[in-house]
């Protein structure tokens, strides 16, 4: 993977573990979070999206509109699995096997659709990080757990999301490296997709959004921000690196969130943390020199 795309991916690291530490310190509800960030980004992006694109928006085909109506619909579709998932299981068992199947099938999506040739270091580099997701995540004490029901759904949910991931990158990659739709642009019209497909599951929770808009607003407002920030970047580092690469290397963002829910949140486990880390940054390296 070119440096210049590994900067990309660790500068969006930091920036997704910074809003995800953001949201958490939030505790308000996940539909709220998303309706008010993605209202945030298609308000506030859209100035500096239309100014320096708004002519390649005019030069849009069926293809290009298409692979941004799947980028929301997709996207949205994560989010609502995420939350059925949390709501039906664990977050601990939902959310490590989400993140560790999402790259997972994205990369091997990846070497199809895009035919990019896997080498020894990118399927190294994908199994170490994969590996250190599961660990910061629990380790073999994830999977003692899923002889039970509860353990079960979560394991079911957290795959389908995992397989919205995979998904939503395979579309978006496609989006900016083969249809050469600007990432900024791209990532602001889906987030403006995503607003309007949650506005009717919003409306049915009007009391919460209201709470959550008076009491983390400025938190909703850093979200909507960074968020799409961090995965512009993402974006493009996929226009100048092969997506089974960028997939599993956008994970190095658990590292960074490894430190923060240890040392911030007090979350524990510091150990465990680390040595998952550990496997992450020696696939991220695997994934660049080898």
């Amino acid at each position: 993977m070119p440096l210049e795309a590994l900067a990309l991916v660790l500068v969006a690291a930091c920036i997704h573990a910074t809003w995800n530490y953001w949201v958490k310190r939030a505790q308000v509800s996940g539909a709220s979070l998303v309706w008010a960030s993605s209202a945030t980004t298609a308000v506030l992006y859209a100035p500096i999206a239309l100014w320096l694109f708004g002519s390649q928006l005019l030069q849009f085909g069926a293809a290009q509109w298409v692979a941004v109506a799947a980028s929301g619909i997709l996207h949205t579709g994560y989010f609502l699995s995420l939350q059925r998932g949390y709501a039906a299981a664990d977050l601990s068992v939902v959310y490590p096997v989400a993140r560790g199947t999402g790259p997972l099938l994205a990369s091997i999506a990846a070497m199809i659709w895009f035919a990019e040739t896997p080498t020894p270091g990118s399927i190294t580099g994908l199994a170490l990080i994969v590996s250190g997701t599961f660990t910061i995540a629990g380790g073999w004490a994830l999977f003692r757990r899923i002889g039970t029901e509860k353990a079960r759904r979560g394991l079911a949910w957290g795959a389908l999301t995992g397989l919205f991931i995979a998904t939503y990158t395979i579309n978006d990659g496609r989006a900016v490296k083969l249809l050469a739709i600007a990432p900024l642009l791209f990532d602001w019209l889906s987030g403006v997709l995503r607003a309007i497909f949650l506005v009717p599951l919003v409306m049915r929770q009007r009391v919460a959004l209201r709470r959550d808009l008076a009491t983390s607003w400025r938190y909703m407002l850093g979200v909507g921000l960074l968020a799409p920030l961090g995965y512009i970047l993402v974006l493009t580092a996929m226009q100048i690196a092969p997506v089974s690469r960028v997939a599993p290397a956008r994970e190095v963002s658990m590292l960074l969130a490894a430190f923060l829910g240890a040392r911030l949140l007090g979350e524990g486990n510091l150990r465990r943390r680390l040595i998952g880390a550990a496997l992450i940054a020696g696939g991220v390296v695997s994934l660049t020199v080898w």
